[in-house]
C-alpha cells in the first residue's frame, strides 16, 4: 500500500508539479493553505508525510505544522522554503517540529530519498 503524503503550498503550479512527480510513487493530497491542509487531515486519515512551504498568507508553514503536529504527533513534517534557512528553521529541526527542510525550487529526487530513508521503504 502506498505511503499517504500531504503536500501544502500556496502556488498552484507548485501543486500540480508535486503531484503529477509524487502520484506514480504515492498517495499524494495537496492543500493550497495551512488552513486547507488541517481540514484534509482530518478528512484522510493515514497521511505519513507532510511537506509544507513556508510562506504563505495567513499562515506560515511553520505555524501549520505546529498545529498539526498537536494533533498528529506521529507524522513526520518537512518545510520546503525559497529563502534563505531562518533561525525559526533550524530551531524546528533542534527541537524536533521538522524533520528536514528543502530548497526551492524543489528537486524531486531528493525529496522522495529523504521520505524513502525516513520510512525505510
Amino acid at each position: 500500500m502506498a505511503v499517504t503524503i500531504l503536500y501544502v503550498d500556496d502556488e498552484p503550479i507548485n501543486l500540480m508539479l508535486f503531484e503529477q512527480w509524487f502520484n506514480k510513487k504515492y498517495n499524494v493530497h495537496t492543500a493550497e493553505s495551512g488552513y486547507r491542509g488541517l481540514e484534509v487531515l482530518q478528512q484522510q486519515p493515514g497521511i505519513k508525510v507532510i511537506i509544507s512551504d513556508m510562506r504563505m498568507p495567513g499562515m506560515s508553514g511553520l505555524e501549520f505544522i505546529r498545529k498539526a503536529k498537536d494533533t498528529y504527533a506521529g507524522i513526520i513534517f518537512y518545510i520546503l522554503t525559497g529563502f534563505e534557512i531562518t533561525r525559526e528553521i533550524e530551531e524546528s529541526l533542534k527541537n524536533g517540529l521538522i524533520s528536514g527542510y528543502f530548497q526551492k525550487p524543489f528537486n524531486m529526487m531528493e525529496i522522495d530519498q529523504a521520505i524513502t530513508d525516513k520510512l525505510k521503504i
